[in-house]
């Protein structure tokens, strides 16, 4: 599992452009379910409730995730 989320982590940090970008991936049914009841109780989107994981367990591993900012150069001049 480990191996799984840093490799979506990676595909993150990489591909992303300066927005967002469309991740497609297949889980077991229930986890899909629980992911879906734990985004309504916290008022989430399912894409926001797995961005928020993702980050929660970058932080946990030590992993940082660079802003946009930083990614594409940009400044906020």
């Amino acid at each position: 599992m480990r191996y799984i989320v840093y490799k979506l982590i990676m595909f993150f940090i990489i591909m992303s452009p300066k927005k967002t970008t469309t991740l497609n991936l297949r889980v077991d049914p229930a986890i899909k379910e629980a992911i879906k009841e734990a985004a309504i109780r916290e008022h989430r989107s399912v894409a926001n409730m797995i961005e928020m994981l993702i980050r929660k367990h970058c932080e946990h591993e030590g992993i940082s995730i660079p802003e946009q900012q930083v990614l594409f150069g940009e400044s906020n001049e």
